[in-house]
């Protein structure tokens, strides 16, 4: 019966054993597995990082080409701008003066017969032609004269030379004579008349 008992101790020891053994290859296949499964998701996340660094270099590289692009752009866009305003600025009075070489060209045949003329009328007559012409010139180009004699003083339009008793009280505050026309030029002055004051 002992014997029985010892047999069945070893059987079970045995078995014990094996299950202990299994039991340990198992577990050793589970970690060689599992380093194995640790081994592959390490190189799929190196190879979705390269993927990744390889896309915004890509990214990096169109951003950087467009932001070169612009620059360039603009630049070209200021200095062609600067070159149109240079030549805007060396013929912006070009219109203006072509205008007026009518004028000119009236004063030259008034000057040129001033020596023949015998007729003092006639050459009054001739220059206040001129003078009516050149005012109408200046009204077409947007100047206005700035009226001052006889108009109350205003420090908007008229600049004070002197003061001078007023010949009647109604002249007190007022203009009294323009020394120098005051003008604008499309509502901005552009000279202030300069005026005497009756006080």
């Amino acid at each position: 019966m002992a014997s029985k008992k010892s047999k069945q101790k070893d059987e079970v020891e045995v078995i014990e054993e094996k299950i202990t053994s299994t039991q340990n290859e198992d577990s050793s296949d589970q970690i060689e597995e599992s380093e194995e499964n640790q081994e592959d998701s390490e190189a799929t996340c190196e190879e979705e990082e390269v993927d990744k660094v390889e896309e915004l270099t890509l990214k990096v590289s169109e951003l950087n080409d467009k932001y070169l692009r612009l620059t360039a752009e603009y630049d070209n866009y200021r200095k062609r701008t600067l070159k149109e305003r240079m030549e805007l600025i060396k013929s912006a009075g070009e219109g203006t003066l072509k205008a007026l070489l009518p004028v000119v060209d009236d004063f030259d045949r008034a000057i040129s017969h001033l020596n023949e003329a015998s007729d003092l009328e006639a050459v009054k007559k001739g220059i206040d032609l001129i003078y009516t012409k050149f005012q109408e010139f200046l009204k077409r180009n947007g100047v206005v004269e700035i009226e001052a004699k006889d108009k109350d003083f205003d420090t908007d339009l008229h600049e004070a030379i002197t003061k001078i008793p007023a010949p009647s009280d109604s002249m007190k505050g007022k203009v009294v004579d323009c020394i120098e026309k005051g003008y604008m030029l499309n509502d901005k002055i552009i000279r202030f008349a300069k005026v005497v004051v009756g006080e």
